[in-house]
């Protein structure tokens, strides 16, 4: 018996959620010790987030990133973004330049020891469709994130975040995002 798409996204969500649950007795985000004084390179992390979607509608995301732990709880860090949207249900429609790109610098700070306090401040550059004119036009938008996550670590140095922000500057008319919250999971290592 074949699954549908939706049966099939739910069975992947309870095994998300099941791995994330299992995960809790997992040790701590890694922390530094500020009386050793750690070289920048012990100090540096890496990760970003990835997704992929392909079909009617389809869509690349890739944002990698690097940040550095400045004490034993807070951090901070850049990154970039670059997405491509198609969607072909709307054969033969102007929809304008399919490519995302833009930077974030964001800032964290560790209140428990796998759960995170975090504020970003992102600049993406997409075609905005303008009703008036009925043309789209490529623009820079802000965004300004502050939200909190979950650090479920993998090993010594890495792991996955899921991170639930909020985005203080959003606009109906001019945001990428759908809705002003964003949820995402990541990985660092």
């Amino acid at each position: 018996m074949l699954l549908s798409k939706t049966n099939k996204d739910f069975s992947l969500f309870l095994i998300a959620v099941f791995l994330f649950c299992f995960s809790f007795g997992a040790q701590a985000q890694r922390e530094i010790d500020p009386e050793s004084k750690p070289p920048l390179s012990e100090r540096l992390y890496f990760g970003g987030n990835l997704a992929m979607q392909f079909g009617t509608i389809t869509f690349v995301d890739v944002s990698p990133l690097v940040g550095v732990m400045i004490t034993d709880k807070f951090s901070g860090g850049l990154g970039a973004t670059y997405q491509y949207f198609d969607d072909r249900r709307f054969f033969g429609n102007s929809t304008g330049n399919r490519n995302l790109y833009g930077g974030r610098t964001f800032l964290r700070y560790n209140v428990f020891p796998n759960i995170f306090a975090h504020t970003e401040y992102e600049m993406l550059n997409f075609d905005l469709f303008n009703r008036n004119t009925a043309e789209y036009r490529r623009e820079w938008v802000p965004s300004f994130f502050v939200g909190a996550g979950y650090f479920t670590p993998f090993g010594n140095r890495g792991g996955a975040n899921f991170t639930f922000l909020y985005n203080l500057l959003h606009d109906n008319l001019r945001s990428p995002y759908n809705e002003p919250y964003v949820i995402r999971v990541g990985f660092v290592f």
